[in-house]
């Protein structure tokens, strides 16, 4: 994607499709800020994506 530099949104980033298209961003080298339905599924996803 080549995104280095760019911030993005990705809704729905705790879980499914949300998460690899926040998994994706953060490879291409974008700043990635991310939402879900709860804070422990928020959180849940920022340990697993690691920094975001």
């Amino acid at each position: 994607m080549g995104e280095d530099g760019r911030a993005v949104l990705v809704t729905g980033a705790s879980r499914g499709i949300g998460r690899a298209t926040a998994q994706a961003f953060l490879n291409s080298g974008a700043r990635v800020a991310i939402n879900g339905r709860t804070t422990e599924s928020v959180e849940e996803a920022i340990a697993d994506l690691g920094e975001l």
